[in-house]
């Protein structure tokens, strides 16, 4: 949901390459999340076999209360690292996640 809090509308499409998942996994993902109310899913009217997700009131209401204090705990445990420091943890849980995968 992250990735719909910065830029709603996106195609399953995308979250398939963003998230680096197959299309079976964000298929029922987004299923899941419809089911819940957090999202809605739509077909592209340019393209009806691409299917966008948007964000409903409750799913953005919901990254108002979350993002915040994700923010803040990004913040604690990064206290003290300078911003290099930052960008090679992030490379490095990048190339960790990798390799579990």
């Amino acid at each position: 949901m992250l990735l719909l809090w910065e830029k709603d509308g996106l195609s399953q499409n995308q979250l398939v390459e963003k998230l680096n998942k197959d299309k079976t996994n964000i298929a029922r993902m987004a299923a899941s999340l419809e089911a819940k109310g957090f999202v809605k899913r739509e077909h592209c009217p340019n393209d009806r076999r691409l299917m966008k997700l948007y964000l409903t009131a409750c799913g953005q209401k919901l990254g108002d209360e979350i993002i915040p204090i994700a923010e803040q705990f990004n913040n604690h445990v990064t206290k003290g690292l300078s911003q290099d420091e930052i960008h090679e943890l992030e490379r490095l849980l990048l190339k960790i996640r990798e390799n579990v995968q």
